[in-house]
């Protein structure tokens, strides 16, 4: 059984899916921070039956030690964290209490259950600002230019040496690029409390005219357009490499590092381009100024994950567009 730290989440979320569709048993556990209960009737339409729910936060270690003595878990899944990139720039000791401290506790929990087997969300931030726009696994991480990314970064560095300090560990660590789109169903999809802070949800909600105009952050950039680059990549890819990971790392042990992303850069005007042809809705945007902790351009080689993993995306950026309009559309002004 696989435990799903910030299961009801947008990516746990569609980890759960996946898990079931594969008939692997998973029970998630959720502090219902940025995600809604409602998700848990949706997840069992997909799934087509009862979905295993606990809430409590990752930082209550009570919790967590009752969660591996009621359920026969043998590998985690860690979605659980604060990811907002502007707050956690405003926020920075409860970004490392939620993410840092929750993560020492989670680790620490799993170790006494006798766990060992895990996959963490990382982020490409933990390359920091990089002179190569493509990055790959075997460059030196640097500082990242935000308080999530740092969060990430000093949440890998702990796991490398928890694996060299204890040899019964098995870590996965993914180094997510942008994930977006929905499941296929338009069941389930990214849901943030309150404004999105991600580009996509933010264009879909000004499409439906939920919200009155985007924010294009920086025009200045040294880009073909002047926009920021990013990888978007298929949040159903994305789980895809979450169990991959998991089959790979079955029967070793160590610490192995992957980029989850497509290859492939799209500035954000490109974004708003594709999402108007592919939708027909037209989004009104204005130029901003930069955000503070952004870089220029990141797209990831993906190359280990295919070699390692057999994994690679498979969705263009038209079909994450529709399925997250699909998702968007079925559920317009939800709350």
């Amino acid at each position: 059984m696989i435990l799903l730290t910030g299961g009801l989440g947008y990516i746990g979320s569609h980890a759960a899916a996946l898990l079931a569709a594969q008939n692997i048993d998973f029970v998630i556990l959720d502090n219902l921070s940025n995600s809604k209960l409602d998700v848990i009737p949706r997840l069992e339409h997909i799934c087509q039956k009862p979905i295993k729910f606990i809430q409590a936060d990752i930082r209550d270690r009570a919790a967590l030690d009752q969660v591996f003595q009621d359920y026969p878990i043998q590998s985690v899944i860690h979605f659980a964290g604060l990811k907002a990139v502007g707050e956690s720039m405003q926020k920075p000791l409860e970004y490392f209490d939620h993410n840092i401290n929750g993560s020492i506790q989670l680790f620490e929990a799993m170790a006494d259950a006798g766990v060992y087997s895990l996959v963490f969300s990382s982020s490409a931030t933990v390359y920091g600002e990089n002179e190569n726009c493509e990055l790959v696994e075997t460059m030196p991480i640097a500082m990242p230019t935000n308080n999530y990314g740092y969060t990430k970064l000093i949440i890998e560095q702990m796991l490398q040496k928890l694996a060299i300090s204890n040899p019964a560990w098995s870590i996965a660590i993914l180094r997510y690029f942008n994930p977006i789109g929905a499941h296929r169903s338009g069941l389930i999809g990214e849901d943030p409390q309150g404004i999105p802070n991600n580009l996509l949800p933010f264009v879909a909600k000004v499409a439906t005219g939920e919200l009155p105009i985007l924010n294009v952050f920086g025009n200045d950039y040294p880009t073909p357009d002047g926009t920021a680059i990013r990888d978007y990549i298929h949040v159903m890819d994305l789980v895809d490499g979450h169990i991959k990971a998991l089959n790979y790392n079955k029967n070793k042990t160590g610490a192995f590092i992957w980029n989850l992303g497509t290859g492939n850069g799209s500035s954000v005007l490109e974004i708003v381009q594709n999402f108007e042809k592919v939708t027909e809705q037209k989004v009104p945007y204005q130029i901003a100024p930069r955000r503070e902790g952004d870089i220029a351009a990141c797209w990831a080689n993906p190359e280990k994950s295919k070699r390692e993993l057999g994994w690679q995306a498979q969705f263009n950026l038209n079909q994450m567009i529709e399925d997250l309009w699909r998702w968007q559309k079925y559920n317009a002004n939800r709350h």
